[in-house]
């Protein structure tokens, strides 16, 4: 089968550094290749993938200072995206919104994964004005916003390479780990206040968006000097993340906002960590509570959890991952939705492309 990913062009597929949108669709893409599909992407020059790579920007954006506004890098890919869509037979985008207006002729091939939070005003009218584009779901919670009459072409959970995190069956750290990014609605502030209340040290690895700096400089920078058992460590890369997980006590994820999927939360399950999770958006979903961690609704409950830790089987908490989160189950739901769109021809279908009839065989 031929698939087009399109990916955003913030980060590199996969990401330097922090990039979860990047990441997923790295790991799809990787995966479908190794199914014997025929991939292209479109993403970033410096995107490292055994597909064919069509750059359509010299590095990620969010790391090249010459870049003011990456709207007009983005357009210059959807160009490229409609000028070959003929060549594939499904397209999957990762960015959005703004390949809506040029898809209208193909959209029936197409789906499109929102990664994002879907509780914005702006957001049910423009879904409900392009009623025609396929669109996949990462939790069930994610979709609660928008109108029940949007055409959703499945839900279909993230997914990491089986092996891509190492699991620690005895964590060396002794100590409750934080992992993102420094925002009002990741919030870290709940997460010192945990493991100050629990006696335990904690570790911050979070990157700082400009748009949160006031945040930092005004709240978490300050609770943290006042905090001795709290370490900032910044922002960490790929190959930093499988120790940082793997020796720590627990993850604390304690959100406060409609969390879409929250990737981080299987990157600890697939370590063996288990995660204390407040209960916002996807999160009673993705952690199977009493196994791979605790769903809790206040710091209370979080700390309490806290001393609960030593009653989790790390090793149970492994095999919740491999049982629901690894990318070849998420690739293979994504083939069955693919198969289930308008406009892609089912198994031994043929077909006309440039003149000569062609056809594909569709293997999930």
């Amino acid at each position: 089968m031929k698939i087009a990913h399109i990916a955003p062009l913030a980060e590199s597929c996969p990401p330097q550094l922090y990039g979860g949108t990047e990441r997923i669709v790295s790991y799809l893409t990787e995966e479908l290749v190794d199914q014997g599909h025929d991939v292209t992407l479109f993403a970033s020059g410096d995107s490292n993938t055994s597909a064919e790579l069509i750059s359509c920007a010299e590095m990620g954006l969010r790391l090249n200072p010459k870049i003011v506004d990456p709207v007009p890098h983005h357009i210059m890919m959807l160009e490229e995206v409609r000028r070959r869509a003929h060549e594939f037979d499904v397209l999957h985008f990762h960015i959005d919104v703004l390949q809506f207006p040029i898809i209208r002729d193909f959209a029936d091939k197409t789906v499109t994964t929102l990664h994002g939070r879907l509780d914005l005003h702006d957001l049910g009218k423009f879904y409900s004005a392009f009623p025609y584009v396929p669109l996949s779901s990462i939790s069930h919670d994610q979709r609660k916003p928008l109108p029940e009459t949007t055409n959703w072409a499945g839900n279909v959970y993230h997914g990491l390479p089986k092996d891509i995190l190492s699991f620690s069956a005895r964590p060396k750290g002794g100590y409750l780990a934080f992992l993102g990014r420094i925002s009002p609605e990741k919030r870290p502030d709940r997460a010192i206040e945990i493991a100050s209340r629990a006696g335990l040290p904690l570790k911050i690895a979070a990157k700082v968006d400009k748009a949160d700096q006031a945040y930092w400089y005004e709240k978490i920078e300050p609770m943290i000097k006042a905090t001795p058992n709290v370490e900032y460590i910044g922002e960490i890369g790929e190959h930093q993340k499988a120790r940082f997980l793997g020796d720590a006590l627990a993850l604390l994820f304690p959100i406060d906002w409609p969390e879409p999927f929250g990737l981080v939360m299987i990157e600890s399950m697939a370590c063996g960590t288990p995660v204390i999770a407040f209960e916002c958006g996807s999160v009673p979903e993705v952690i199977d509570e009493g196994v791979s961690g605790y769903v809790v609704k206040s710091i209370e409950e979080a700390v309490a959890a806290v001393s609960r830790i030593p009653d989790l089987d790390r090793a149970e908490v492994r095999q919740a991952f491999q049982n629901r989160f690894t990318a070849g189950r998420m690739a293979r739901d994504y083939l069955k939705m693919y198969a289930s769109l308008p406009g892609v021809r089912k198994h031994g279908e043929a077909r006309t492309m440039n003149g000569a009839e062609i056809s594909f065989s569709l293997t999930i």
